[in-house]
């Protein structure tokens, strides 16, 4: 399982500083002569420092100066997922010898053998036969070899033979070298002293710097004039402080011989010298001719097939019969029988990867056991789920306090992949993070081939915890790895769950490499996801963060008039001011109060009105009208007498004696006071 190099990650787009010009010097020199100097060369550093960058620039600049060099590129966990499945399918060996004719291999996330100890051992094995060949072997880590736990000390010792090397936080003058280069492969203009302002702030991680920089890119482009240093400042500033095998093999060798056939001779004649007696012996003679060619071709076509791996048993059961009712129609239903075998290897190969290769599709005796693992990867093949119908662009409601939010959605729709990869969305309960989400993913194309993968973080996890418990985690992955854009709700659920951060950082890098688009929504700030890995945390702090605050009051008169307009037919201004002016903390609770007005209006048979939703919502009953006798005190009209209580929709019984009418005018509010 190999990854293609990214395009971007050159040399060229390198920017080099005291802190990591010894660790480019020197893999400069390990591409222009791989396998002669620094053999192995171990680069470590803390997350977000650009190993991976100079890896694959290392990597580009080797093939560059030598096309004809093989090189590959692979993380840890796909080397082990990789071996894994070889030997899950009897290839351990052939998978081992694939990495001998690798010119230049590149390992990144070594730290990661922490207690493997057979993918130590596979390692180590590796290494001293790269370097037998004077073959190149590079190896990132984010620590030293010594300190990553329970490292073989054999590894150690090979690793130090060679040349270790650090990358330490980029400095000041580095800092701005940085922004100011992608600033300008972003034809993005700042005022003299923005991106100073930010590089003299405490980012010592390249990839929290870009997602400083795509901040001041989004903010920029919604204001009304360009940020000034102390606008920057102030804006990033605050961001930042919160944060099998046996005969196979002989046939490949060539020494194997065509299977003794075993004739059996006519059984003697007495001999009689007569016509008769001839003639049997000649009919004899020519069937014992015909069954020795055709015993002589299935010994043949058992080689052949045994050399393409496939298992021979149908083909020697003929070899034991005496007479062969139709050798020639069972070699060709044999044939068949593989290249079903082949087909339905090709159809697993583009569901589920991690399928190919197992002895399922090598046994024609046995087509079942091929056609179940077929249907086992179609069952994998549904695409995860889309986004909900519910929630459209054209359905959000624009205002202040979404506007840098929207105008990153919109971007995002414009160019998936390449502007703001991964866009993380930022806001608690209710302020529409899910609706954003959803409505991204219905532009992106909701229902395109590939399809965008739109789901919450705990459906997200409970998928993966069902694939492990069917065995079916090859299949799983393979279906998030054929989709168009992942956009993941609630992503601050995921901390403290280790298994389900190793798969999503696998499928990031993943997507990342193919330039497709990734959006996360959280409910926290990144900083403040608890049991986060700092390699998730810096990969999404490395594209665009966006804060959506609570709904405005304007935003939220103009929800309520259009929830009016579409359930009732029309839209009652003074009802939806009233509402708006309502204390509402997210979008979620003011439909709610809006919802609990209209329950109490269609349940009257009235109209929902201002007094209506004065009752239900905060327990303010219309009182009866009032005369105004000599001394100037309010007096009920005859016959009316009330034991002061009432039970009001809200909630629980309320008191007369201590209830504020609310009249039009605030002059007219009247409190009454039985005595």
């Amino acid at each position: 399982m190999t990854v293609t190099l990214n395009p971007l990650y050159r040399f060229d787009t390198f920017v080099v500083g005291s802190a990591n010009r010894l660790a480019v010097t020197a893999a400069k020199a390990v591409a222009e002569s791989p396998g002669t100097v620094y053999n192995p060369l171990f680069i470590y550093a803390r997350p977000g420092l650009g190993k991976t960058h100079l890896l694959m620039g290392l990597g580009h600049a080797a093939r560059a100066i030598d096309p004809n060099l093989q090189v590959e590129y692979l993380t840890l966990d796909e080397f082990v997922e990789a071996f894994h499945a070889a030997i899950a399918a009897g290839h351990g060996e052939a998978y081992r010898k694939r990495f001998l004719d690798v010119g230049l291999l590149l390992v990144d996330d070594v730290q990661f053998l922490t207690h493997r100890r057979e993918m130590q051992a596979e390692l180590l094995r590796l290494t001293d036969a790269l370097q037998t060949t004077n073959r190149q072997i590079v190896l990132t880590s984010d620590r030293p070899p010594g300190e990553i736990e329970a490292l073989d000390e054999r590894l150690i010792r090979r690793f130090a033979g060679g040349l270790i090397i650090d990358v330490s936080a980029p400095d000041y003058e580095t800092r701005v070298a940085i922004l100011r280069r992608k600033a300008e492969e972003r034809r993005a203009a700042f005022a003299d002293g923005v991106l100073e302002a930010i590089a003299s702030l405490d980012i010592d991680n390249v990839r929290e710097l870009l997602g400083a920089l795509n901040r001041l890119v989004a903010f920029q482009a919604v204001s009304d004039k360009p940020i000034d240093a102390e606008q920057a400042k102030a804006m990033i500033g605050g961001a930042a402080g919160t944060k099998a095998g046996g005969d196979a093999a002989s046939v490949r060798r060539g020494d194997q011989q065509p299977p003794k056939v075993a004739t059996r001779p006519p059984q003697a004649l007495a001999a009689r010298p007569d016509e008769f007696s001839d003639f049997l012996s000649e009919i004899s003679a020519t069937v014992a001719q015909q069954v020795d060619a055709w015993r002589t071709q299935i010994g043949a076509a058992i080689l052949r097939w045994e050399g393409e791996g496939y298992r021979t048993g149908r083909l020697q059961k003929l070899l034991e019969q005496e007479i062969l009712p139709d050798p020639a129609q069972a070699l060709r239903d044999f044939e068949c029988d593989v290249q079903r075998l082949r087909d339905m290897e090709a159809e697993t190969a583009e569901l589920a990867a991690d399928l190919v290769g197992s002895a399922a599709f090598r046994d024609p005796a046995d087509l079942a056991a091929a056609e179940s693992l077929l249907a086992r990867a179609r069952q994998g093949a549904v695409p995860p789920a889309a986004p909900s119908p519910l929630w459209r662009m054209n359905d959000w409601v624009e205002g202040p306090s979404a506007k840098v939010a929207l105008e990153a959605a919109r971007t995002v729709v414009r160019e998936p992949g390449s502007r703001y990869n991964p866009l993380v969305i930022v806001g608690a309960g209710g302020t529409g993070k899910t609706h954003l989400l959803h409505a991204i993913g219905h532009a992106l194309g909701g229902t395109s081939s590939p399809p965008v993968a739109c789901l919450s973080a705990p459906e997200y996890t409970g998928e993966l915890i069902e694939a492990i418990d069917r065995d079916a985690i090859g299949i799983w992955r393979s279906r998030y790895r054929r989709i168009a854009a992942l956009l993941l709700d609630d992503v601050h659920l995921i901390g403290d769950t280790d298994r389900t951060q190793d798969e999503l950082f696998l499928l990031y890098n993943v997507l990342l490499e193919s330039g497709r688009q990734m959006i996360f929504t959280s409910a926290v700030p990144l900083a403040d996801i608890l049991g986060l890995e700092p390699r998730l945390r810096t990969r999404l702090e490395g594209g665009l963060v966006v804060d959506l605050s609570p709904p405005d009051r304007e935003v939220r008169e103009r929800i309520v008039a259009r929830e009016l307009e579409a359930k009732i037919g029309e839209a009652d201004p003074g009802l939806a001011d009233h509402m708006a002016a309502r204390p509402a903390d997210s979008v979620r609770m003011l439909l709610a109060h809006l919802q609990r007005v209209l329950n109490a209006a269609e349940a009257r048979h009235v109209q929902p009105t201002v007094g209506l939703a004065r009752e239900v919502l905060d327990g303010v009953m219309p009182g009866p009208p009032v005369e105004a006798t000599d001394a100037g005190r309010p007096r009920r009209p005859p016959g009316q007498r009330s034991s002061g209580i009432v039970a009001p929709t809200a909630g629980g019984a309320r008191s007369r004696e201590k209830m504020v009418w609310e009249w039009p005018e605030l002059a007219d509010r009247l409190l009454e006071d039985w005595r």
